[in-house]
């Protein structure tokens, strides 16, 4: 089977796009993990496939598959290339699309100036809706590592993130951490950790462990989580900016109930072809 394709990226975070308009597309796991594969396929992060709407209020669909072939709830990077990725196709001439996502819907819109500004709903805190298990909801919990007990917050943003404040994002054992949290036996369906220094009010450095993908170099979601986490605490003040490795989000949120903005750029890097 040949499958077109486009090769995107979001500050680092890179992704495999997929018009499932035009062509016919049924993957398995272990298709989507080849293709995933930096070495044997393509290369990518998440794998994004882009449908026909089941919501009569969406423009499009967007499913969300991580590099391990699990299909996941949402992803803010992916988002933004979404956006681009429509436009570039002719799919679409709206500045701003309604997008149906496993979560529900995002409405990601394409800036004047090239950057993308998805509104990411409202962050959630309910433990049973992250999912996380713990006796009772809290600004911070405390969670038991092989080797100590960290604080973490504990965010939904259409999935599950556990933020943890660090003095110094470089020295801290990403590696060592992200996967103990992830497969943290509280976090019933995995977790995407979250490292975050803060700079100063309106800044932060932050590192992310994805479940599924490992450390990636930029993370939409582990922004927002991060950014609302350090609000929440008292620590940040909206407008956020977000420093990762593969570059800079900027995150607004005015409070509990109100939807997290995220804005930030969306770039094609390559289209192809495969036979998988």
């Amino acid at each position: 089977m040949h499958i077109k394709f486009t090769k995107m990226q979001g500050i680092g975070n890179d992704f495999v796009v997929i018009d499932g308009f035009s062509q016919k597309i049924e993957l398995c796991v272990e298709q989507i993990r080849k293709l995933a594969d930096r070495h044997f396929g393509v290369g990518c992060d998440q794998l994004l496939l882009v449908e026909m709407p089941t919501n009569p209020q969406a423009d499009f669909r967007y499913r969300i598959f991580n590099a391990d072939g699990g299909e996941v709830e949402q992803c803010g990077n992916g988002a933004r290339c979404f956006v681009r990725f429509v436009h570039e196709q002719k799919l679409t001439e709206k500045s701003q699309i309604c997008v149906e996502t496993a979560n529900g819907l995002i409405y990601p819109k394409l800036e004047d100036d090239g950057l993308v500004t998805v509104n990411m709903g409202a962050p959630r805190f309910n433990p049973e809706e992250i999912p996380f298990i713990t006796d009772k909801l809290a600004l911070t919990y405390h969670l038991s590592l092989s080797n100590k007990e960290i604080e973490i917050s504990a965010v939904s943003m259409g999935n599950p993130h556990a933020v943890q404040i660090v003095e110094n994002v470089d020295n801290t054992p990403v590696q060592i951490q992200g996967p103990l949290i992830e497969n943290h036996i509280q976090f019933p369906q995995r977790v995407n950790a979250g490292f975050m220094q803060i700079i100063n009010q309106h800044e932060i450095k932050l590192r992310v462990f994805e479940r599924g993908s490992g450390e990636t170099l930029a993370c939409g979601t582990g922004a927002c989580a991060a950014a609302v986490s350090g609000i929440r605490l008292g620590k940040l003040q909206s407008p956020v900016k977000v420093a990762m490795r593969g570059g800079e989000l900027n995150i607004t949120w005015s409070g509990e109930g109100s939807s997290v903005m995220m804005t930030g750029p969306a770039v094609t890097v390559f289209k192809g072809k495969i036979e998988i």
